[in-house]
């Protein structure tokens, strides 16, 4: 499904809304404003399957409705390779 600013700002419209949170898409930064900044795409796995150098991001919404970002870095090359410093499967 594709939509474009004028389906947001519709959307918002019909419903009362200031902003759509929506997720589940790759975005480089972790988070990505579209429309105005009407609408965010957040996602939150950095180096998403070990095939893109992408960074993570949580949302938060204060009592203010203020909305701020914690980024969680992409792991370098070497530390994808060396399983991100975490210990390996116990042998059995």
């Amino acid at each position: 499904f594709t939509f474009g600013e004028d389906i947001v700002a519709q959307f918002l419209n019909r419903h009362d809304l200031d902003l759509i949170c929506r997720a589940h898409q790759v975005v480089e930064d972790g988070y990505e404003f579209f429309a105005r900044r009407q609408l965010v795409t957040l996602f939150s796995a950095p180096n998403y399957c070990g095939e893109f150098d992408n960074a993570g991001a949580m949302m938060t919404v204060d009592d203010t409705l203020m909305c701020s970002f914690q980024i969680l870095k992409p792991a370098s090359a070497q530390q994808q390779r060396s399983g991100y410093g975490r210990p390996g499967t116990p042998k059995r």
